[in-house]
């Protein structure tokens, strides 16, 4: 509620003061009186007298033309309420007819303005009790002199606020006829400080509130700044500090507010200049960068005026219908968008199209929130249907009739989350597959930056949807599993675990031979990397310290099924474990409609002495391996890749600690990154990139060219497409390969710090030298150096592991391997003569750390020895 609401009665060309008094809280006029004349910021309500006329429908009117409130007598109200939303509605009232106020005319505005013959503190006290909960304003029907700042503050106290006349109100100083603004404004304030400066908040306007500093302020300070719409504050060291004075980064006021124990203040103000703080940073709280649709908004901005000839910013400026076709393109994403993911992805996308037309004719964000703010104020509504032209039915095909042709370029933007793959519209069935290009020397710091962005993960979200069929697994145990089973996998079935021996007959021969090489080869690996010898050193004369491998001896591996048969995983999951010696080996993939397990997989668990196969998918599999159930057993430690239903499951079951299991990895959707320069054949770099764009929809590609020219690029371009549209697959590849990227560099080394920085999956090198260029490579699941390297022999056979991490993961995770199926335990033995000399230092490290029994428990030991 405001301090007090300034009635207007004088000539509204008085600017200066209706400017002020704007800054501080609504002003009220009547309904007869123009709102032209005031300031662009003002808060109007509309007053209406007893004796008027007006109908329902112009109440509406002058709500919808923009007035934040109307005051309105009872019986204007009583029509009213009920058509107009409470908060838009104030109810005039005299003394007399108080007490004809009914609970639903209560209810059914936001506050009342009570006329009083005088000001009557206690009297006036009694109404507001009466409106508990609503706003009360009191309007004195005669009031010959100013109101003191005591009856401002008494009525303050009692929840009300006082409306005076402009009359009565003065920029000069307070005297018997008016009083001056920031006296009445500040009437109510108090300060605990010795200086008696009051706290204030500076926050910008119109980027949503943002803080920009703490400052001080005093009676003279906000005196100065209602008056010149300046930001002025109070320096406890130099007087009034007047922002900006030498440094030009001066502030205008938009609005100034007290708090809600009308001991601080917020000042609300457009920041001109290089920014708020001393450091020239918009902020003096971190950084001060631009976050953003402000950030954004400041981009395009400066873009207009200085964009480098070619940039995409400066070709959507110069070319309307490119830009005119790119926001209609976009709109029509965010329609078809269907995941939280994607919905905000394309919503960011058309923003940047929309602002980027705005700042084209000169309109910015604030000019597009008082529009928004206008339209809030309606009362009346249109029927909000869409044009003939917007509202044709869709076709078969899945395109609007009216669909536009747009091109292919996009800005700089991570790579697009994606949905379940569905058919390609045959409209754009001969449409390039092809990627999207961008230069990393013309890439800003922040665009560099998103061209290194993964889809969002919003695992909080997953994981609330998979907690119920967690916790049903975990309470249920085989009969909730099943009955997920059969809604989900479509598989009935009594039991979900078989135990060896496991039935491959229907194998061909051709994959069992080809199984057969590949086990062996990543056994053979893997084998190599078994922690044989124990480790031990003697620290110091008489204390040797040990470290020894221990297989875990319980684990479950995910293979999963999904659109595509993983024989593959389930060797790269179970060899290791084979090798590690562990004892348990639960493999857990989702069964077929008709409940059977693919003979391919149930070969290989039948290579790596799985102990039981369990025919579960997603969650609900993750869940019964992490608890166990009445059949399955309960695992240590859970591998594999999986949807992020699975990843959720296992990040979920990894932080209980009634499970007890570990995971592996955090998992996100397949990636790999391509190096490549002039050497290359284009064939070779296109097969890599949609081997991988395959896996699916959301799969990560990005090619980094060294060096390449145009024609180059195009040749890999131009065997992308014609590649793509050979597999069965294409379906895919379709909506994967366009949220793909290339990378423009100029230097090997250039390229390596951009795939270091992205630390992708799999990352092939196709280039002159690529040996050499491995020892660069910091960040990266697996490597496959040089044209013969796909990251297929590594998927399959070579002997490589390809459970791999992903999402930027490789900085800190290695990839599956055989001590991730070890645990090592350390050991020690001293001698006596060892404690003799480590005894001293281990008593006098307890003794420092206040752990008495510690050094007890050495201390004991020297005097027994001591004795001896």
């Amino acid at each position: 509620m405001s301090v007090f609401l300034p009635l207007v009665d004088t000539d509204l060309g008085d600017d200066a003061l209706l400017s002020a008094l704007a800054r501080v809280g609504p002003l009220v006029l009547s309904s007869s009186q123009s709102s032209a004349a005031l300031p662009q910021n003002a808060t109007r309500y509309i007053f209406v007298d007893t004796d008027s006329s007006l109908s329902t429908d112009e109440v509406i009117s002058l709500l919808d033309q923009g007035a934040e409130k109307v005051i309105l007598p009872l019986a204007l109200a009583k029509e009213v309420i009920g058509v107009v939303a409470p908060e838009r509605i104030l109810l005039l009232l005299d003394v007399a007819n108080v007490s004809a106020v009914s609970d639903r005319i209560r209810s059914g505005v936001s506050g009342v303005l009570i006329k009083t013959p005088s000001i009557d503190v206690d009297f006036i006290g009694s109404f507001s009790r009466f409106f508990a909960g609503s706003s009360v304003h009191v309007l004195p029907a005669a009031v010959p002199e100013p109101p003191s700042r005591s009856t401002i503050r008494a009525l303050q106290g009692a929840n009300t606020a006082l409306v005076i006349p402009t009359s009565l109100l003065t920029l000069s100083p307070t005297d018997s006829k008016q009083i001056n603004v920031a006296d009445a404004f500040l009437a109510h304030i108090s300060s605990d400080r010795p200086d008696g400066l009051f706290p204030t908040v500076v926050s910008s306007f119109p980027d949503g509130g943002r803080t920009l500093g703490l400052v001080y302020s005093s009676y003279d300070s906000v005196r100065e700044s209602m008056v010149t719409g300046k930001g002025v504050y109070q320096s406890r060291k130099h007087g009034l500090w007047r922002k900006g004075e030498t440094s030009g980064a001066t502030q205008d006021v938009v609005r100034i507010c007290l708090d809600c124990d009308a001991d601080a203040l917020e000042f609300s103000v457009v920041q001109n200049g290089a920014g708020f703080c001393h450091l020239e940073r918009a902020s003096c709280f971190g950084t001060g960068q631009f976050t953003g649709l402000a950030a954004l908004e400041r981009t395009l901005q400066s873009r207009l005026v200085s964009a480098p000839e070619g940039s995409y910013t400066r070709r959507l400026f110069e070319d309307p219908e490119l830009l005119r076709s790119k926001i209609m393109e976009e709109a029509d994403e965010l329609c078809r968008a269907e995941t939280t993911e994607e919905v905000a992805f394309e919503a960011a996308d058309l923003l940047y199209f929309a602002l980027t037309r705005c700042v084209a004719a000169g309109v910015s964000i604030s000019d597009v929130e008082r529009s928004l703010d206008r339209k809030a104020k309606k009362v009346t509504r249109r029927a909000g249907n869409a044009k003939p032209q917007w509202s044709q039915k869709v076709s078969s095909t899945g395109e609007p009739s009216t669909a536009q042709s747009a091109t292919n370029t996009h800005p700089p933007e991570a790579p697009k989350p994606a949905a379940a793959p569905e058919p390609v519209p045959a409209s754009n069935a001969d449409a390039p597959i092809s990627m999207r290009s961008y230069d990393l020397s013309k890439t800003s710091a922040s665009e560099r930056a998103q061209l290194l962005r993964r889809p969002v993960l919003k695992s909080d979200e997953m994981i609330a949807k998979v907690k119920p069929i967690v916790d049903e697994v975990r309470q249920r145990g085989d009969a909730a599993l099943l009955e997920f089973t059969a809604k989900f996998d479509k598989a009935q079935l009594s039991s979900a675990i078989i135990r060896p021996p496991y039935e491959t007959t229907e194998l061909p021969d051709d994959v069992r031979q080809a199984i057969d090489v590949a086990y062996a080869n990543i056994y053979k690996f893997h084998a190599a990397q078994v922690a044989q010898d124990e480790l031990k050193v003697e620290t110091m004369p008489g204390v040797v310290c040990s470290r020894f491998a221990r297989p875990i001896a319980r684990v479950g591996l995910y293979v999963p099924g999904g659109t595509a048969i993983l024989p593959s995983t389930a060797l790269m999951l179970g060899i290791p474990a084979q090798v590690a010696g562990c004892k348990e080996v639960v493999l857990a993939t989702p069964p077929r409609p008709d409940g059977s397990i693919s003979p391919e997989v149930m070969y290989v668990a039948q290579l790596v002495g799985a102990s039981a196969i369990l025919k579960a998918g997603g969650a609900q599999a993750v869940a019964a391996l992490a608890y166990g159930t009445e059949t399955v057993p309960k695992v240590d430690k859970i591998f594999g890749p999986g949807n992020q239903w699975v990843t959720a499951a296992k990040m979920l079951v990894q932080n209980d600690t009634d499970a007890l299991v570990a995971i592996d990895m955090p998992a996100g959707p397949s990636e790999v990154l391509v190096i490549a320069d002039q050497t290359c054949n284009p064939a070779f770099v296109a097969a890599d990139l949609l081997s991988q764009a395959e896996h699916g929809v959301d799969s990560q590609v990005v090619l980094v060219t060294v060096n390449l020219s145009d024609a180059r690029i195009a040749e890999i371009e131009a065997e992308v497409d014609k590649q793509a549209r050979a597999l069965s697959r294409v379906d895919i590849l379709r909506q994967s390969i366009p949220k793909s990227i290339i990378v423009k560099t100029h230097s090997v080394q250039e390229a390596l710090a951009f795939s270091n920085d992205y630390a992708p999956e799999h990352l092939i090198l196709h280039l002159e030298n690529a040996p050499a260029a491995v020892a660069a490579v910091e960040n990266a699941g697996s490597v496959f150096v040089g044209p013969y390297s796909p990251e297929s022999c590594g998927d399959y056979a070579s002997g490589t592991n390809h459970t791999l991490p992903t999402n930027g993961y490789a900085r800190q995770f290695s990839g599956v391997n055989t001590l991730s199926f070890q645990k090592h335990i350390t050991s020690q033995e001293v001698t006596a003569d060892g404690l003799k000399g480590l005894g001293p230092v281990v008593a006098t490290l307890a003794d420092c750390e206040g752990l008495g029994a510690h050094a007890n428990a050495v201390r004991i030991r020297l005097q027994a020895l001591a004795l001896a």
